[in-house]
């Protein structure tokens, strides 16, 4: 883009920069959910080893957390 579209755009600068900022805020919180997810498994796996659920309680719970974070990763590669 030129000088002069540079300067035709500038009344837009604190937009783009609001639309910048929360586009950031986002990306952060999904990538926290993503890494509570992923505790979420590591704990789930351990409540197994330690016999704190059947096997088929972990089957579940661990098809719903995968479910999430296929959701995260289609979100990202859409």
């Amino acid at each position: 883009m030129g000088l002069l579209g540079e300067i035709l755009l500038l009344p837009l600068a604190p937009v783009r920069g609001v639309v910048w900022v929360t586009g950031q805020v986002i990306d952060a919180a999904e990538q926290e959910q993503i890494a509570q997810l992923q505790r979420e498994l590591v704990a789930l796996e351990k409540e197994l080893v330690a016999g704190g659920i059947t096997e088929e309680d972990f089957d579940r719970r661990e098809d719903e957390i995968l479910d999430l974070l296929e959701e995260f990763d289609r979100g990202v590669a859409g």
